[in-house]
């Protein structure tokens, strides 16, 4: 089979492998649509683990399975999950699955850019779904990524009565957005630097969309009733947008760290006044089983319209171009590979 070995993210090259052999308790997945994630681009997070498949946004078709497995059928429709938890820990049992252990060790074999994988024995007993028929291979690249931003927005307390403003209007702002609109907010502020994305903010849900280097704070308040927002999302891993969402939240209110910034960065943060304001500060990585099911809810009843989300559908052969396209982030949101075309 064909896998694609990332080396850095110039450096991505096409090689041919074995097809895994599964174990009784596995399956083997061939992979029909793979999407990249903007933490594929990480160049610092990524090289050192270099070389490696990415990859895991997959959707693709059951090729086999193993004797012992139940519950599947060759040519079942699935999602898979690279990441799944214990269920058993302490911090599975306090609901905080995404900081399990195994959560952080787990994944499938090689990765999803790849024409085939093998899902391990605790990926195929929490980690694989059957993809609903309306939702495409493509739309079921978007379960793991709208899994994050439910479980964000969950622990960020995202209701139809809050105002929110998205910090970065990448591919996971763009989601946020929608996850927001379709929860019933009615005022969703959006930022970014390009004015490409900030027309797609518009489009997904966005009440008004702002240039990053406007003054954001004042253009929030002046759109929000003199008030600043209840939930602030941050979407762009550069300090200056963290420092900046501090400026953006109403008393009360909550900021959601959802992008990563390079290690060794540091956030200065006022002590007093978000102690006297009552603001909230909250990190969220990754997504749970029960995160993955609500995503493929959504996507099942078209509520979050992620297929227009695909600005680009690309061959193995040509992911060093997705992944040039998803670095440079320009004219694309998301970028899906499809190993067998």
């Amino acid at each position: 089979m064909r896998v694609a070995v990332y080396h850095n993210n110039r450096d991505i090259r096409i090689e041919e492998r074995p097809i895994p052999e599964i174990g009784p308790r596995e399956l083997l997945v061939r992979v029909v649509a793979s999407g990249i994630c903007g933490s594929d681009v990480m160049e610092w997070y990524r090289v050192k683990k270099a070389p490696l498949v990415l990859g895991h946004e997959i959707a693709g078709k059951v090729e086999k399975i193993g004797a012992e497995v139940q519950g599947y059928r060759i040519g079942d429709r699935v999602f898979v999950s690279h990441h799944v938890p214990c269920n058993t820990c302490r911090y599975c049992r306090a609901g905080q699955h995404t900081v399990c252990p195994t959560l952080h060790t787990t994944n499938f074999d090689p990765g999803g850019f790849a024409e085939f994988l093998r899902v391990p024995p605790i990926n195929v007993d929490r980690g694989t779904f059957i993809l609903p028929d309306s939702v495409t291979f493509d739309a079921g690249t978007f379960v793991e990524p709208l899994a994050c931003v439910l479980r964000g927005q969950r622990i960020a307390g995202v209701k139809p009565e809050k105002t929110v403003a998205v910090l970065g209007s990448g591919i996971s702002g763009i989601m946020h957005i929608a996850a927001a609109r379709a929860a019933g907010v009615r005022r969703i502020f959006a930022t970014d630097v390009s004015d490409y994305r900030l027309s797609k903010a518009e489009v997904f849900g966005a009440t008004a969309a702002f240039h990053a280097r406007a003054d954001i704070p004042q253009k929030i308040r002046r759109a929000n009733d003199g008030r600043a927002a209840d939930v602030v999302i941050v979407c762009a891993g550069a300090i200056e947008v963290l420092e900046q969402a501090l400026l953006c939240v109403d008393r009360g209110g909550t900021i959601l760290f959802f992008a990563a910034t390079p290690p060794g960065e540091e956030l200065k943060v006022p002590v007093n006044e978000l102690w006297r304001n009552g603001i909230t500060l909250v990190p969220t990585y990754a997504g749970a089983p029960a995160d993955c099911a609500a995503a493929l809810d959504l996507l099942a009843k078209k509520t979050v319209p992620v297929a227009d989300m695909i600005t680009h559908r690309l061959p193995l052969d040509e992911i060093e171009a997705g992944f040039r396209l998803v670095w440079r982030g320009r004219e694309s949101l998301k970028v899906v590979i499809q190993p067998h075309q």
